[in-house]
């Protein structure tokens, strides 16, 4: 089988880390690169916290880009009361001997497109300043590509930053409007799969998927209750297993703190899994906009299906999900990860 070649754009992040050890585990993924940008913590937070889980995965040679620390237009906003001041919650990661690149974000997507036309697929689980960059600099990106996968927007839905819009693409909304006028016009089969918040947050993890996940890897059961004080730590033996745990339940627990229920929405997870394939999505053909004018509206993406704005679509927004495979897919491949790494 051919190997799914994938360049990572992220913020990590918990949930990023966790679609990230998920990639490692996927023996037929290659890793093309890591490309970082700000958003639930700085980049350069980011690409230590990437070095660190590539170290914990056992993934060598994989290239760590930093990309631009600030949005396009408007201050950066950071999220630690949601991911913790290092982005990974409670987690204590592996100091890592890999250094990052000399390259940039911007030259790292451009040279690996220019080099390999039609054999690499993005995927964006961050703000989209640093492929904004990347298209200034390749206006061709779109077609170079094999494909592109984005974590980001909300479509008749609530929006988890305001009451209209999503968490990423309100970080940075003057990025993620030139990434969709990019892509308008161009054949569908080349349009980004776009995994808004109406299908990511279906992808509830419970302690219950934990403690399957650890028991699958062989450590013995992981115990996260809803009823446990805050800022409890992980004593599982195994490494991966403690360490996604510890991530998580800090996630848990900031969910739980605004009445979600003691869960982690996995929004990033579910779009590793379908740039990988592994996830079953139901797509649907929208023009999409993003408003960055009005103050009450900032940051919304707004979708249009029916062709009101008449004018060629732009994404394929996913629909339609299946949770339960998802998980069923990330504790069969995180196990075998965190076995092989003990």
């Amino acid at each position: 089988m051919a190997p799914t070649r994938l360049l990572l754009d992220v913020d990590t992040g918990i949930d990023d880390a966790v679609a990230l050890l998920y990639l490692c585990a996927v023996p037929e993924v290659r890793l093309e690169g890591i490309t970082c940008t700000a958003g639930n913590v700085g980049a350069a937070q980011v690409a230590a916290n990437n070095l660190a889980l590539l170290e914990l995965a056992g993934r060598s040679g994989v290239e760590v880009a930093i990309g631009s620390e600030v949005p396009l237009v408007v201050p950066l906003v950071t999220t630690e009361e949601t991911h913790g001041d290092q982005g990974v919650g409670y987690a204590v990661l592996p100091a890592a001997r890999q250094q990052v690149s000399d390259r940039s974000a911007v030259e790292v997507w451009v040279e690996a497109a220019r080099a390999n036309p039609g054999e690499i697929t993005g995927l964006i689980t961050g703000p989209l300043t640093n492929f904004a960059l990347a298209l200034r600099a390749e206006p061709r990106l779109p077609m170079l590509l094999k494909g592109l996968v984005i974590m980001g927007g909300a479509f008749n839905y609530p929006g988890n930053t305001t009451p209209v819009a999503e968490w990423n693409i309100h970080v940075d909304p003057h990025a993620a409007k030139e990434v969709f006028a990019a892509y308008r016009g161009l054949p569908a089969d080349r349009l980004p799969v776009v995994c808004a918040l109406e299908s990511t947050e279906r992808i509830e993890c419970r302690p219950e998927h934990l403690d399957r996940l650890s028991r699958s890897a062989g450590a013995g059961g992981e115990l996260l209750s809803p009823d446990d004080p805050e800022g409890l730590r992980s004593s599982n033996p195994n490494r991966v297993i403690a360490c996604v745990s510890d991530a998580l339940r800090f996630y848990m627990e900031f969910h739980r703190r605004y009445d979600q229920g003691y869960l982690a929405h996995l929004h990033d997870l579910f779009a590793a899994m379908v740039a990988t394939g592994e996830a079953t999505a139901t797509t649907r053909p929208a023009t999409v906009d993003v408003e960055t004018d009005s103050p009450l509206t900032f940051g919304q993406t707004v979708g249009d299906f029916a062709g009101f704005w008449k004018q060629p679509p732009n994404a394929r927004v996913v629909t339609a999900n299946e949770p339960e495979k998802v998980f069923g897919t990330l504790i069969d491949r995180l196990a075998r990860l965190a076995a092989d790494r003990g």
